[in-house]
Formats: C-alpha cells, structure tokens, sequence
C-alpha cells in the first residue's frame, strides 16, 4: 500500500518504525508528529537513526518530549547521528561555534539560511527557557504549497529562480528597544557581529528533495527579488506564493514545554515564532545539519552570487531513502 500524498509505502514506514524502537502520531496531515520511545543522545543506535530521519521525512517536522537530559553538547552529539552538523551560523559570532542562541522569537516566515548555496537540511531546536505562556512556533509545509498550485502557477514557478540574500536576518535584528531589558549583553555582542560577511546565492523557486523526491517551493523572507521580474512583480509574486505557504491547513503550531525539542527538515518547510509572551524570557538552542545544494526540476543547481559558505557548512549530499518511489 502506499500514500502518495508523500510517496513512501506504509509498510516501509511500520518497519523502519518498529525496527528503531519508535513510535509516531501525526499532529498535521501535511506536517507534524510527536516522536516516543527515544532518549536523545550520541549513543542511538543506527536503527534508530533511520527511523527518525524517515520519520522527518515523511512528517517534515517531529516533536520530541521530556529530553530533560539535555545539554548542548548531548544535543550536537544526538545531531551528529543524523546528521552532518555545521557551526553556529555563517555570519554571526558565537562562544559555542557549535549551538546557536535564539533569544526572543523569529517572527518571520523563513526557511533557515537560505542566502547560502547549501542550505541547511534540518535543524534540532530545545527549549531552555520558556514563557509562562505563548511563544510557540509554526511550521508550514512548503510541499504542500507546491501540489497546491493551478498548473499555471506551477509551469511559472518551475522556470523561476530567487535571489536569496543575508542583508537582513532575523537572527541578527534587533530593535532599538530590545537592546535592552530581556535581551542579554551576550546576545547583543553576539549579535554585533552579523553582516561582518555577505551572502547572496540564485536559487530555484522550486526545488526537488533529495531524500525523497518532493517538490516544494524554496521562499521565505530572506528572498530579495525574482530573476528577471521586476521590483513591484517581484513584490506581488512572492506574496501571492507566500500566501499559499502560510495558510493555516497548512501548517502545525507547537506550544513548547520543559524538555521539548523540535527537529525540521528545512528544506520543505517554513517556520515562524509567535512573540506573544510579553516581557518573558524565551530561549531556544539550535543545531543545524549540512544540507545539499537545491536542484530544480530540470536538474539545475542553485548558483553563487557573493560569499563562500565553505566554513561553515559541508555539502551533505543526502541518498533517495528506502521505500520512497
């Protein structure tokens, strides 16, 4: 039997499931699950490691809880079993050039470092502290953006490339008012150092997923323009795509606990953190794994426009997993 919503058989699932010792329970039809039966760490065993890969595969984003056992370096090691992890960030300093330090929240729709040519394929996010209340994050599924789309959109789509560039990054923002209060004197230095290098990279609006073959459209807001479109084309386009991104059908929203951790494959995914807590402390940790260069649907990779991501990322050129056609 297979589900072609997503392309890989029931029974491979129900296997490699078993096999690792997990259990999963969908959240979302086109994304989300929570993930049981796991105790992250760098000793899992490569059962489990496939399992959970596949799991993301198939559900885009996994929630994990009560990983209370957690420090950053059990959570670089647990990433290190799935994954190629990278440093920190590409243009930001950092005292751990391993986990990078989210204080506040990114409210923005974006996928993860997108001005590089090797975009990150996944992020493992833990909560270290959070708001009495609010503070949640969401992710849409950009896949099912894609297969959403009239033909018409799609023939557009498919012959389109973005400029996606780090001239603003949500991770380096900060208002003048929040140089202050809440916001530590180790995250504003941390902070000061963005900018201090410039990316831009050509992508394909519509990229083909390695691992699994999808379609999804390759946005989020570090996009500056579309090649050849004009300012204000560019401008109505990308809101038009985005729109379909974002609708709420399309998404799934996680209230984070004590011990959470949540992991996302960026590379069919958007994400948004809602600051609807007030003056409450909110801190994420994030480790991000090496992903590959995107290709569009007529096999053509992304290109270079300004910067070298060498040093920060490997080129991670994942395998067409098990069971999906």
């Amino acid at each position: 039997m297979t589900d072609t919503s997503i392309g890989a058989t029931v029974d491979s699932a129900s296997e490699i499931y078993a096999n690792g010792g997990i259990t999963v329970r969908k959240v979302g039809h086109h994304l989300g699950a929570v993930i049981d039966g796991v105790e992250m760490s760098g000793d899992i065993s490569d059962a489990t490691s496939l399992a959970i890969r596949y799991a993301l595969a198939v559900n885009k984003v996994i929630f994990f809880r009560s990983q209370h056992h957690l420090t950053d370096e059990i959570q670089y090691e647990f990433g290190a079993r799935i994954g190629i992890p990278t440093t920190a960030h590409p243009s930001l300093n950092s005292d751990d050039s391993r986990t990078l330090v989210l204080e506040g929240a990114a409210s923005g729709w974006h996928t993860d470092v997108t001005f590089v040519d090797r975009i990150p394929k996944a992020s493992v996010l833990r909560s270290v502290k959070v708001p009495p209340y609010g503070g949640a994050t969401t992710w849409a599924s950009t896949t099912a953006a894609y297969e959403q789309l009239p033909d018409p959109l799609r023939v557009l789509v498919e012959n389109l490339r973005a400029v996606h560039s780090n001239r603003f990054d949500y991770a380096a923002a900060l208002a003048p008012e929040q140089l202050s209060g809440n916001y530590s004197k180790s995250k504003r230095d941390f902070r000061s150092g963005f900018a201090t290098l410039t990316f831009e990279t050509e992508h394909p609006v519509v990229r083909v997923h390695p691992e699994t073959g999808e379609r999804s459209l390759l946005l989020g807001h570090f996009v500056r323009e579309f090649v050849g479109l004009k300012a204000a084309e560019s401008s109505v386009l990308y809101q038009l795509l985005q729109n379909r991104v974002t609708k709420l059908e399309n998404t799934v929203r996680w209230t984070w606990a004590d011990g959470d951790v949540a992991i996302w494959d960026n590379r069919n995914t958007q994400h948004y953190g809602v600051a609807d807590y007030g003056d409450h402390p909110r801190e994420l940790r994030r480790t991000t794994l090496a992903g590959d260069v995107p290709v569009d649907v007529h096999g053509t990779a992304s290109r270079i426009r300004a910067g070298d991501a060498s040093s920060y990322s490997v080129v991670d050129n994942a395998l067409r997993l098990p069971g999906f056609v």
